[in-house]
Formats: C-alpha cells, structure tokens, sequence
C-alpha cells in the first residue's frame, strides 16, 4: 500500500560530489602536475572553471531544491534520447581531469578541449581500477581449465596498466579542436587513454604526443568489451614496452574504427613487440590514414593485426620498419586491404606486407620501393592465403628469395596485377619476380616483367609447388630467365 501524501515530501537527499567515480570511490587527488590542483571533498554540480556550452538536463537543480512539475513534463518521450550539454574544458590539465571524471560519473559525456592548446601530464592520474580483467581473460581462464598448459600469456601486473587520464568506463567523446594531449618528457611510463568494457570513447581533432606504456598501447588501450572511435586524431612518438604485446601508438582488442588519422614515429620496443603505429587484436576498420616512420621489433612496422579481423582502406604505409611486415603484418587473422600505399617500408620478411598462418586479401595496391634483408622485397606470405587483384608490385627489393613476392607453403593468387622491376641481389637470391616454395601460386592476366635476380631465372620460381599461368598472363623480359631455373615446370612462360 502506498503511503505516499501530496504536499509531505522528504527532503532530497545531499547530493554525492561529482568528483567520486562511477564506482562511488573518490578520486582522492589530481595528480596531473601541470596544474597541481586537488579534488575539494564536496563540490557543486557544475565543476569551477567547467563551462557548459548547451543547457543540462533538468537533474541540474541546486541541493533541497524541490522537482518542477514543469520540468517533469518535459523529459523525452523516449527513453535514451536526453543529452547532456558539452563541456568546455580550459587549457588545463587538472580541469581536463576534473571533466573525465565527471563525465564517468554521469554515465557519460561530451568534452570539448580549448583551441590549439597543450595539455602536458606529469603524473599517471591514481584511482581504484575496477576492471577484474574482462571478458577476455574470463573466457582465457576458462579454457585454461579446461586444456591446462594451453593459457595465454600470463597477467599483467596491474601497477603496469597506467594511463595519465581517467579510465573511461562510459560513452565520452573528446573534441579536440586542434589540441595536443602529451605525456611530459621527463615522465613516468604512462598511455593516455584506456578504455574498459562498456567503455566508448570518441576521439576527434587532437593529437596524443609521447606515451609510454610499460604494457600494450603507448597512447591508447581499448579493451576486449570495449569501443572506439578515432577521427583526424595525430598519434605521434608513443611507445609499448611490452615485451611480447605491443600496439606503440595505440592497441585495439576491442572494436574500433580509425579514419583520417596519421601515425609518425611510434614504436613497439619490446624484444617480441607488435604494431609499432597500431596493434589490433579486435575488429578494426581503418580508413584514409597514413602510418610514417613506426617501427616494431617483430612483425607490423606501420599495422599489425593479430588474431583479429581488419579491414583497411585508402591508407598509405611508408619508410616503417619492423622484423616482419615493415608496412603491414597478419598473423593468425583475417586481414582486407584495399587502395592502398605500401611505399620504402622495411623489413628481414615482407619489407612491404607479411602475412603468417592468416589470410591477408589485397586489391588495389602500390606496393613500391619495399626492401627485405632475407625474403619477400614486396610481399611475404607463409602458411596463409593471398589473393593480390588490380595491384602493381614494383620496384621492391630483396638480399634473399623473391624481390616483388615470396610465398612458402601458402596460396597465392595474382590477378589482373603488374610485378615489375623488382630485384633480388644476394649472392644467392632468385625469383625477381615471384618465388614460391611448396603451396601453389595462380597468375591470371597479369604481367611478371623487368625483374632481376642473381641466379636463374628472374622472373618466376617454383620449388614443389604448383605454379599455374593462364595465356593470357606475360612473364617477359626479366634477367637472367624468365622461367627457366625452376625446380618445376611452368606452362606458357617464355624462356
């Protein structure tokens, strides 16, 4: 029975300062060194120096005030569809904080970064992380039990998982008007950015300058049940120490979507680092990007994908480097690659593209002036499948096996493709052109032409493969051979 009675209403009760976390802990301190400024213990609901560019929702009433029937009414129809007003955040660092934990604690915001400002961390940002490791390590954990022995790789030590801004836990978009967010120099080891599960951040307009991570994503970590997305954001001179993760400037296990963004100068460091712009482990859709000078110890100089799914479109990858893959790697994923750039990457395997144990499809691609100290100047592909379609592989260069491409116990497919001008100058090296070992390799009008090597032949090589060349397919003009010098026969190609 209700004992509800008009006009007897309780008072509200005090409200809880804005300042505690989604968790209900407070965040005790700031401890972002470029404004040194602390948490007050009970603060008002607009934060000092916060400015709300459109009006909040009607729960911005002052404390004991009593609900507006008026305001009541005006609530949307339909759940989901009120919207906070965005906030203005003041070129401070300490207010950028401040706005982060807000925005957590409202289940949400909208964050708008003052023109062109710097805002330079200090010190990682100290709270009560309530993530118990997600849904990945759950679903590891229990394969773990059951095929001991079979586990990935052990925890992080959680003292490593520091980030110079709050975790975001909620739906938060930063517009970044132009605005630099770095760790500064003199720093210890922290990202920016992690995001947990339920998490969603949207990034725009802003560049993450000199993270450090003593674990996966030198800027920015998106965990397994967690979202992002990245617009005209500039990650530049991060870095994952992670000895066998990596993602230098940021890495995704999650799903996420990059677009018009530029990677410069960032690094997976660690012995068995990968990813040296962007390591995906989750679903990645990458659009009208550039990867420049990244570098990794592995594999992925510019991308590396591994055991996730990405699709790339309209991306250029040029001068990285890495062990393999110095542009672009697939290891163990699913791979789409499309209009794009592979352009002086470097790399031991594949100094353009590497694929292992993966399936990595390619169309529309420039794949030029890539150079491998062992095998595959181009593209190397190893245990996987690659179809190449409409592509000009030119220009690369090899010390070992296969300048344009170099495929071992793999499927590849060329199609309606120019191999061209590619070289292999070890003292050793043959397949100019194209070298494959065991698999099978189909060409289809395409043109295997002007390439070189130091032993026969330069155009085409096949060692127990199958190697099959449709008539309407030229393989002319290379040096010292065309074909001949191959461990088996390959129909319809010219002497």
């Amino acid at each position: 029975m209700s004992t509800y009675r008009e006009g007897d209403r309780a008072r509200r009760p005090r409200r809880r300062s804005r300042w505690f976390l989604a968790s209900g802990l407070l965040a005790g301190s700031l401890v972002v060194g470029a404004a040194g400024a602390a948490a007050a213990a009970d603060r008002a609901f607009t934060l000092p120096g916060l400015a709300r560019l459109t009006p909040a929702a009607d729960d911005d009433r002052r404390e004991g005030d009593r609900p507006d029937p008026d305001a009541e009414r005006a609530r949307p129809a339909t759940p989901g569809t009120g919207k906070r007003g965005v906030v203005a955040v003041p070129c401070d660092a300490a207010k950028l904080v401040a706005a982060l934990v807000t925005a957590n604690a409202e289940g949400g915001g909208e964050l708008r970064l003052a023109p062109k400002c710097r805002y330079t961390l200090t010190e990682a940002f100290h709270e009560t992380d309530q993530y118990d490791g997600g849904i990945r390590d759950a679903r590891e954990a229990a394969d773990a039990a059951e095929t001991p022995g079979d586990a990935e790789a052990p925890p992080h030590n959680p003292a490593d998982d520091t980030a110079g801004l709050p975790v975001i836990y909620q739906a938060i978009t930063i517009d970044g008007a132009g605005a630099t967010i770095a760790r500064d120099a003199q720093a210890a080891a922290f990202r920016f950015f992690t995001v947990r599960d339920g998490g969603e951040l949207t990034l725009r307009d802003v560049e993450l300058h000199n993270g450090r991570s003593a674990i996966e994503g030198g800027s920015v970590h998106v965990v397994h049940g967690a979202t992002a997305v990245v617009e005209r954001v500039t990650v530049s001179q991060s870095t994952s120490l992670s000895p066998e993760g990596g993602g230098g400037g940021i890495f995704n296990d999650g799903n996420m979507v990059v677009t018009d963004s530029t990677f410069v100068g960032n690094s997976a460091s660690g012995a068995a680092g990968k990813g040296g712009g962007l390591l995906n482990g989750g679903v990645l859709t990458l659009k009208r990007s550039e990867f420049h000078r990244n570098s990794a110890n592995a594999y992925g100089g510019g991308l590396g994908n591994y055991r996730g799914a990405a699709e790339v479109e309209s991306v250029s990858f040029t001068q990285n480097s890495a062990s393999q893959g110095g542009g672009l790697a697939s290891f163990s994923a699913r791979t789409k690659v499309t209009d794009t750039e592979l352009l002086n990457n470097t790399a031991q395997v594949g100094g353009g593209a590497a694929n292992s144990d993966a399936v990595l499809v390619m169309r529309k691609m420039t794949i030029r002036g890539n150079t491998s100290t062992l095998n595959g100047g181009g593209i190397s592909t190893v245990k996987g499948l690659t179809p190449l379609d409409d592509s000009v592989v030119d220009g690369n260069t090899t010390h070992g096996l296969g300048a344009g491409i170099y495929a071992e116990k793999a499927n590849l497919l060329v199609r309606g493709s120019d191999v061209t001008r590619n070289e292999a100058v070890g003292a050793a090296s043959q397949g100019g052109g194209i070298y494959a070992n065991a698999g099978s390799v189909a060409i289809y009008t395409s043109k295997v032409t002007h390439n070189a090597s130091t032993l026969k032949p330069g155009g085409v090589f096949g060692m127990h493969a199958q190697v099959k060349l449709d008539d309407e397919s030229v393989v002319v003009e290379n040096e010292p051979t065309n074909c001949e010098g191959s461990q088996v026969p390959i129909a319809h190609c010219f002497r």
